[in-house]
């Protein structure tokens, strides 16, 4: 593979931004962009490696329409380089590193529209998220950038009506399970899909359940299928089965310690027990004044628990988990995406991917942990990058209990190579001017 490291600088407009202004800047900090060609004849120099505006990318009007109605005045830093990629023909497969805020999803849901003949009604584009707020968020982004096409586009999740699929739409996002549903069902053949897109692809290819049918469904695409995996982190183990997933692929990455979201500042606090923990947090929001927070645990009982326990002291509280039924699933996370609602508290749900641009507070109840009980600094990443949007001023906590947990955070925060602040517990004054500082 040829090599093409690009320093980028300055600011961007940012494409899938949730709020109503969409055309606020980011400052990429020096990012470095590192694109490696599958053809080793491609280069820097080829006139597709690089697109400064959208009218290079030979868009249709009606997509260029949709666009520029959403004040997107040109390509992010990654979309310069990964829309040429995505978009050159034959399709090339692609491997793309790169977080939230950044653009990626409106990369790929820019190509998907492309790659649409629409005089033919048939499934020709297919994304898979692991999670079912994930999906409703993609088909947010589906649904705005195609509204000047004859786009029809369906969701495939849990609950998801087979007879909305009557039409045969165009473009489907889905979740793994809901989506081999109705390919087992018949209602669904992937005989024309064109590109295959795998959103938080480390977390559809690593989890068991959900790798498995997320192969199984990649095995049934037609031969000459675009295939396209997205995701902020790739562990090595993932990047490699990843080259196997998506082979012959282009691929284009942020350096991992420039993942590492610098507007976040981290902080750990030293608790005595479990229950200790729930006692420093309420504490916490008694003596603060936060626009939005997540709080993030291991179990679905400990965060129905917390909220219990908050929300008996006085504080307006929801928790949001696996267990939920679908429609109280999409009610709990629109309020909390309106405002409505100001804490959440949750397990890895919505971790991964899901733009909320008034957060600015994460709670880490529990230091994230990976299948077989190690630290796992990819879900640290996502969590924390849930605040800190697209340049603001982000806090994140980290609640240690013992020996063990304190190790496990140190693990993290030597991964990365970040400095995670001690607060104190036991001087609430101190604690309070610390954190208060912080969140100016």
């Amino acid at each position: 593979m040829s090599e093409d490291k690009t320093k980028v600088a300055g600011f961007s407009v940012i494409l899938d931004e949730s709020d109503s202004d969409k055309s606020k800047l980011i400052d990429s900090n020096e990012a470095e962009v590192e694109v490696k060609y599958a053809d080793p004849s491609e280069n820097k120099n080829s006139p597709l490696s690089s697109a400064t505006t959208f009218e290079e990318l030979g868009l249709h009007p009606n997509l260029l329409k949709g666009i520029y109605d959403l004040k997107f005045m040109k390509p992010s830093k990654i979309q310069e380089k990964a829309l040429p990629l995505l978009l050159a023909n034959p399709p090339k497969n692609m491997i793309g590193q790169s977080q939230s805020g950044t653009g990626k999803t409106a990369a790929f849901v820019l190509t998907m529209l492309s790659r649409i003949d629409y005089s033919l009604q048939k499934t020709q584009a297919i994304c898979l998220g692991p999670t079912r707020e994930l999906v409703r968020q993609i088909m947010e982004v589906v649904l705005e950038m195609g509204k000047y096409t004859p786009l029809i586009a369906q969701s495939a999740i849990r609950d998801t009506d087979a007879a909305a699929f009557s039409d045969t739409p165009h473009l489907i996002v889905g979740t793994p399970g809901s989506l081999t549903n109705l390919i087992r069902k018949k209602i669904l053949s992937l005989a024309n899909v064109k590109i295959f897109v795998l959103d938080e692809a480390d977390n559809l290819i690593a989890q068991q359940s959900l790798g498995d049918q997320s192969i199984r469904i990649r095995n049934l695409m037609p031969k000459g299928c675009q295939i396209v995996l997205f995701s902020a982190t790739f562990s090595p183990q993932v990047r490699t089965f990843a080259g196997r997933f998506a082979p012959d692929a282009n691929e284009i990455s942020l350096k991992t310690e420039e993942l590492t979201v610098e507007g976040i500042k981290q902080f750990y606090m030293n608790c005595k027990s479990d229950e200790h923990k729930i006692e420093v947090l309420i504490a916490l929001y008694s003596l603060l004044t936060v626009g939005q927070s997540i709080i993030f645990t291991h179990r679905r009982d400990v965060a129905d628990k917390i909220a219990a326990k908050m929300t008996a002291d006085g504080h307006k509280v929801v928790s949001l988990h696996g267990k939920f039924e679908s429609q109280d699933r999409d009610r709990i996370m629109d309020d909390f995406k309106k405002g409505v609602t100001k804490v959440l508290i949750t397990t890895n749900v919505i971790a991964r991917g899901i733009d909320i641009q008034q957060v600015n507070m994460v709670v880490n109840f529990d230091i994230p942990l990976d299948g077989e009980g190690r630290p796992d600094p990819e879900t640290y990443l996502h969590r924390i990058g849930r605040t800190g949007r697209f340049g603001r001023t982000g806090v994140s906590i980290n609640f240690v209990k013992d020996e063990k947990t304190y190790n496990q955070m140190k693990v993290i925060q030597d991964y990365f190579g970040c400095n995670i602040v001690r607060v104190p517990t036991e001087d609430w004054e101190e604690a309070e001017s610390v954190l208060k500082k912080a969140m100016k």
